[in-house]
């Protein structure tokens, strides 16, 4: 699960640059996933650590919950209005980042399941 946080940190962190210096470099908010990404990297080179792995992978999801649900609150309105989309990239990049967040939540879930089975068959 550490290198899934690390892998997925550094994909954000990739969309954020490109969302930044590829669509709108004129706005900082373009960057926000990149803003994501750092600290769920830095959580996953942690939990390389077995010490820090619990409480590591915990942290990650609940930032990646906190990613999935900030933009899914952004985008789904804008998505579902009706109306002329003013920025398509923009919504494209928090579409993305929140399909993202949302696939990195289903495989942590997934992986604290297996977890406590393992635990519990012992």
């Amino acid at each position: 699960m550490a290198k899934l946080s690390i892998t997925f940190g550094a994909i954000l962190i990739l969309l954020g640059l490109i969302s930044y210096f590829g669509i709108s470099s004129e706005s900082i908010t373009a960057l926000i996933p990149a803003f994501l990404g750092v600290p769920v990297l830095i959580l996953g080179i942690a939990a390389l650590n077995e010490k820090y792995l619990k409480h590591s992978m915990h942290a990650a999801t609940v930032l990646m919950l906190l990613g999935f649900l900030g933009t899914s609150v952004r985008v789904l309105p804008v998505i579902f209005s009706g109306d002329e989309i003013k920025n398509p990239d923009a919504v494209k990049v928090q579409l993305i980042m929140a399909l993202i967040c949302l696939v990195f939540l289903l495989l942590a879930v997934r992986s604290f399941i297996d977890a406590r089975r393992t635990r519990e068959d012992r």
